[in-house]
Formats: C-alpha cells, structure tokens, sequence
C-alpha cells in the first residue's frame, strides 16, 4: 500500500506543478474562464470528453454493466450523436456565439432573465452533482482500496481546487490531457487483459450468449426482468433522449469556447467522439468479465452495492504489481477532470454574469481585468470548499444508488431545466418567455406524482416513466410556444436575429483574438506527460514475472510516447513559425 500513496502523491503534484506552470498565461478574465479563445483542438476535445468522464462511469456504470451487461451503452450512444453532431455543426455554431460563458449564450438567446434564472438553477444544481461524484469516489477507493473516506474527499477536492485556482481554465484543458492519457492508458491495458483472460472477443461473445448470463446480458431486457422495468425498450428510448437533448441545448456551448474558431471547435468534438467511442468500448468489458468470473467476490466488497467495485476487482486480478496505484490515480482522474471543469465553469458564471450584471445594476465602474482574475481564483477556492463540505455532509449521511440517482435527477429536473434549451437553439421564432412555458410544463408531470403519492393515491414512477412525461409535456409546451411566436416583441425579434446572424459569421481568429499559442500548449503538456512515462519506469522494480514487466513497461512507453509526441509536434511548429 505504500507503494499506491508514493504513485498517487506524486501524481497530485504533477497536477498542482500543471497549475502554476499555466498560471501565467491568465491575464484576463477571458484568459482564466476560456483559456483565451486559444485551445487547440486536441487540448479542447480531450477536456470535452473527459469533462464527462468521473468515477461514476466505472463504479455506477460498471455496477450496470456487471448487473446488466451493455444495456447501458444507450448513454454514451447519445454522447457519441451529441459529439458527432458537435463535430458536424454545432461545435462552430456555440464557439461562434463570441461568448465567455454558457451563460451568455442564454442571455443572447432569451434575455437577462433567464441568463439569471438559469445562473442560480446552475449553482444549486453544480455543486451537488460535484460533492455526489467525489463522495462517490470516496466511497470507492475507501472500501476497495483501503483508503480513509473523508480524508479521500478532502484530498481530491483540494487538489482540484488549487489548481484551478491557479491556472483557471488553462490548467484544467491542459490536467485533463494529461490524465486523460493516464485513465485511457490504464483502463486500455485492464479491458485487453480483460479479453484475453476470456479468450478474446470470440470466447467474451460465448460466455455473454451462453444459458448463465444470456437472459441478464441481453441488450434489451424483458419488462419484469430488472425493477422498476430498467434495461427495456421504453427505458432505452427515454433514456438516450434524455441524454441526447442534454448534449444539444444551448447550456453546453461552454464546452467549445475555448476553442480558436468554429473549425477548430468541430475538430475537437470529433476528437471527443473518437475517444468516447474508445472508451465505451473497452471500459464495461472488465466488468462484465468480473460478472463470468469473481461473481461472489465482488458481491462480498463491504459496500452498499457492491457491484461498484466490479472494475475495481477485475483491475486487482489483472494488472500486475505495482499498477494499482496508477489505477486509483485514474479513478482520481476520472472525477477530478469532470470537478475541475464544473469550478471552473462555475467561476466565469459567478465573476462575468452574475457579479457583472449586480455591479451594472449599481452603476458602479468596470472592475480592472487583473482585479477580476484574483476574484476569479477567490470565487474558484470558494466553489471548491463548498463543494468539499457538501461531499463531507453526504458520507455522513448514508447510502446513494448511483446509477439511478443520476438519471433520477436527470428525469425530475435536468431534463426540464435543458429542453426550452434545445428548443432555443433549433427553433428560430420563439418568445424569450417561452424558456419559462416549457420549463413549467416539464416540471408537471414530477410535481403531481409526488404529491400523489404523499397523498397514497398513486405509486412511485419508474425513471422512465417521469422521463417519457417530462418531454411529452416539453414537447406540448414547445407547440404552444412556436404557435404564439406571432406575438413576440420587436426587441425579441431583433435579439433572435442577431443571436443566429452571429452563431452562423465564422470567426476570424487573427483579427479576433491575435496571436495563437498552439506550440507552448503542446510543448508545456508534452513536456510533464513525457516526464511522468519517465517516472512511471521505476514502477519496473517492483517484483513482477516478466510477463508483468513488459505491462508495466508497455504502459510507460504509452504515457512517454503520448508527451514525446506531444513535444515533438510543439517544437516542429515553433520552429516553423520562427523560419516564417
């Protein structure tokens, strides 16, 4: 164990070393909320895709997989649409808003107010998903790994803290490469050694089809099969809707500011695309695989449900000595990517949308854009702590189901809160009150069922069930909207269409932004990435067979060969643009 807290505290280093080597390009507030509108695309699309990566997609998902088999996959079917369709279109479209925030592209859509409504829904709404994912990540590591629950969440959420506090939104793009590499490095390795405990994809396809596991890994299930009908068509339907509407609305605009211009924008989704479709393909293998053969063994973890540790235990069996350190420091990676974002996201809301608005309100004088980047780090530090305290409160509460805690959530208020949303973005004359209309329909369905069944006069849905009312009652509260779009104001219309005038007017990054940066990202995460490989090889001394060896070698080489790649294109464009 003394070898997994060496891997792991060198690890938080790396990340808070990242920090204070990119806080010097933050100069301004654009510098510390987008990253300057200057990320390369392979910077911005790793962080878009591992943004929605976090320790729940291989503890509550791959407690579904292990329970299920691929039923699950429906969810990151409609993330690989919503990234493809990114890629596609709409990527251009939200970077050409010209926007600091998601935020602001509300505001240009619809109004002020619901730019504000949709401020504080967010900050109610953030830091709960956050302290529920890092809590969630305690609970893991404590039970499987032995590691101290409250301490884990205290540790993560400082870490992640700082070095977003330090180097805003550079410092998270450029963390998330480098543990994405590490997480994709790791779990690559765990989900082939995976296959071939089984006998590769032929002997994988014989065991999920045979007469023990056929009926539970079917991809759609029987209703009655699974409570509350989960895995059925109806619920695969409702649930990739949900989903999908979420990776298409105008809230995930954020995701692409960063970018230089639209095309580089739809560059980085696709990039998001390739490696979500990776990862979908290998992360729930392990799993499943621990469902053919350590059953009883997973089912023993001292866990609430203890199918969460299912990846976890085939990682033990599999990975050789020596690896599960960096197997947890993935695990880390995997929430601290997705809470690093949320801060920072966060943080550009706070300090330009809402303190903004509140000092126009006041009359008072523009705050100096130094002044802003060190209210930026204060609020940073301030969302952090809260959401550290908010984790701590819920291990002190008791158990959480994952897997349906998310998608309940999505289904009661993440769906109502996204689809005026999406109607925003694909539907030209709509009223901004609208936004309001189609968030009071959805929020029906949830609120009669409750207080029906308070009153014993109704059951409890099942997540597919709020689910399919929730966007039937959108759908009625959209029809009605486009049906008074006749009465909307003269001001209403001129906003909308300056809103689509601009999201269709390329951007011109030089005369827009100035001088891109594009060798010093590559040089700077190449760089420390290289560095860890390097590290990563007295991981060769441990005792191992040597069959391990060339593992734990072939992964050093990965993470090297991933940073030496990255230099080496950063120095080649350097040069380029000198000899120019």
């Amino acid at each position: 164990m003394i070898l997994e807290y060496l891997t792991l505290g060198v690890y938080l280093l790396v990340l808070l070393v990242i920090g204070t080597q990119f806080a010097k390009l933050n100069q301004n507030l654009g510098d510390f909320v987008r990253a300057g509108a200057r990320g390369s695309w392979w910077m911005v699309g790793t962080s878009i895709c591992m943004s929605g990566i976090s320790a729940f997609t291989f503890t509550g998902n791959a407690s579904a997989a292990f329970t299920a088999g691929p039923s699950l996959l429906v969810i990151y079917a409609a993330n690989l649409l919503g990234f493809a369709l990114g890629g596609l279109f709409l990527g251009a479209w939200f970077r050409q808003t010209r926007a600091y925030t998601g935020a602001d592209v509300i505001r240009a859509r619809f109004g002020t107010v619901v730019e504000q409504f949709s401020i504080y829904t967010g900050l109610l709404l953030g830091p709960l998903g956050a302290a529920i994912q890092l809590w969630a990540l305690g609970v893991f590591v404590s039970a499987v790994f032995g590691l101290p629950l409250i301490g884990t969440i205290i540790i993560v959420g400082v870490i992640v803290t700082l070095y977003s506090v330090t180097g805003g939104k550079w410092a998270v793009m450029a963390t998330d490469v480098v543990q994405g590499i590490i997480l994709y490095g790791i779990t690559l390795m765990v989900g082939i050694l995976a296959l071939i405990h089984v006998g590769g994809i032929t002997g994988f396809w014989e065991l999920a089809t045979s007469p023990a596991f056929a009926d539970a890994f079917r991809l759609v299930k029987e209703p009655g099969q699974f409570p509350e009908d989960r895995f059925t068509l109806q619920w695969a339907v409702v649930v990739f809707l949900m989903q999908l509407i979420t990776q298409l609305q105008l809230g995930t605009a954020g995701r692409y500011l960063s970018a230089k211009d639209g095309r580089e924008a739809g560059r980085a989704s696709w990039w998001a695309f390739a490696l979500m479709a990776v990862g979908s393909a290998v992360w729930f293998i392990p799993p499943m695989v621990a469902r053919f053969f350590f059953e009883q063994e997973v089912l023993a973890l001292p866990i609430e449900d203890p199918a969460t540790g299912a990846y976890a235990v085939a990682a033990m069996h599999f990975l050789p000595n020596g690896l599960m350190g960096i197997m947890i420091a993935a695990m880390f990676a995997a929430t601290m990517s997705s809470m690093d974002s949320g801060i920072n996201g966060l943080t550009g809301v706070i300090v330009h949308n809402l303190i903004g608005r509140i000092r126009e309100k006041l009359a008072r004088p523009p705050i100096s854009e130094r002044a802003l980047v060190r209210l930026c780090r204060a609020v940073s530090a301030g969302l952090g702590a809260i959401m550290v305290g908010m984790s701590v409160t819920i291990a002190t509460l008791g158990k959480v189901d994952l897997f349906d805690t998310f998608l309940l959530m999505g289904a009661v208020i993440g769906t109502p809160l996204v689809l005026p949303l999406l109607s925003g973005l694909f539907l030209r004359k709509l009223p901004a009150w609208s936004y309001f209309l189609i968030f009071g329909l959805s929020m029906l369905p949830t609120l009669y069922i409750e207080i029906a069944v308070r009153l014993g006069e109704a059951t409890a849905w099942s997540i597919q069930e709020r689910g399919m009312w929730v966007l039937s009652f959108g759908l009625a509260g959209t029809i009605i909207s486009r049906l008074l779009a006749p009465f909307r104001s003269k001001a209403q219309i001129h906003r909308e269409e300056l809103f689509f005038q601009t999201m269709r007017r390329p951007v011109d990054f030089v005369s827009e932004v100035g001088e891109a940066n594009d060798s010093h990202q590559a040089k700077m995460v190449g760089s420390v990435t290289l560095a860890i490989g390097v590290i990563m090889l007295l991981l060769l001394v441990v005792p191992n067979a040597w069959p391990d060896r060339l593992l734990i070698l072939a992964l050093c080489l990965f993470t090297a060969g991933c940073g030496g790649g990255l230099l080496l294109a950063g120095v080649r464009r350097s040069q380029s643009s000198n000899c120019r």
